[in-house]
């Protein structure tokens, strides 16, 4: 549709694909009739919905280069470049109805795409866009989008209690899981309090051993020490017999030779007495 609006080089060539993708969409729609078949309907439908796409990105740039130029335009001339971008919106905005039409008739309703949502990553400001995108959109058009939302905030609540009962679920595995633990962890600590007195009366026990095993030794030393001087007594009294220093052992019987001497006075008064 041609214009009289005066306008940048720029501007005039965004209104130029604006034009023709408007020109395009009504092509399209008067083709969608002319089509029988359902799945064609539907793939004319999404081709349709890509150029509408198409447009409202070009309708944004037209609107964010409207707002840098507009300090240096006339007031008469930003009224009309204004009046320029809301007969776009309006025109915009019935094809998009005139797609939600033959998209509930195709019953296609779960291949949607809303216009005028906000794209992921993306850095423009669609909300003052959306405020004037819905100031020229009809009330039948409004109750839809308001009912889209809906819908949409609807599933988006029913996602959160699906993800809320999870997390409730995990959390309380979680708690199963170190109540368990807790309880291996007091049998370990009951256990090793156990080994730890064990391993103490242990201990004690070798020590015990140890004192005994130590006082058999010097029993045993006493006595050695009690023999050997025996035995030297012993050596010494038959090595040096007459020595009269070295005291008799108690139980022990006199040296052989006092015996003999006594033996042969005996025989010599039986052989007096005989005479």
């Amino acid at each position: 549709m041609a214009t009289d609006v005066p306008m940048t080089p720029e501007l005039e060539q965004i209104d130029g694909e604006i034009h023709d993708i408007f020109r395009a969409l009504q092509n399209g729609f008067q083709k969608m009739d002319k089509i029988k078949d359902s799945n064609r309907q539907a793939k004319q439908l999404e081709d349709l919905t890509v150029k509408m796409k198409e447009c409202k990105r070009l309708i944004k740039e037209f609107d964010r280069i409207l707002k840098d130029e507009e300090s240096n335009n006339p007031p008469e001339i930003n009224k009309q470049l204004n009046d320029r971008k809301q007969f776009m919106i309006k025109e915009l905005n019935s094809y998009v109805t005139l797609r939600k039409t033959y998209q509930s008739s195709l019953g296609n309703n779960n291949k949607r795409v809303e216009l005028f949502d906000m794209g992921a990553g993306s850095s423009e400001p669609a909300a003052e866009d959306n405020i004037q995108m819905a100031s020229a959109m009809t009330n039948q058009q409004l109750i839809d989008a308001g009912r889209n939302q809906m819908d949409q905030t609807d599933e988006a609540i029913e996602r959160s209690k699906m993800v809320v009962a999870q997390t409730v679920e995990t959390g309380a595995q979680t708690a199963a899981t170190l109540t368990a633990q807790t309880e291996q962890m007091k049998r370990i600590g009951n256990e090793l309090d156990t080994v730890h007195f064990s391993l103490k009366k242990a201990s004690q026990l070798v020590k015990e051993i140890g004192r005994q095993v130590a006082t058999d030794k010097c029993i045993m030393a006493f006595l050695f020490l009690i023999v050997v001087g025996v035995i030297a007594i012993i050596v010494v009294k038959i090595v040096h017999p007459n020595n009269k220093n070295i005291r008799d052992i108690p139980g022990l019987a006199p040296p052989a030779q006092n015996y003999q001497i006594h033996n042969r006075r005996l025989l010599w008064a039986e052989a007096f007495i005989g005479l």
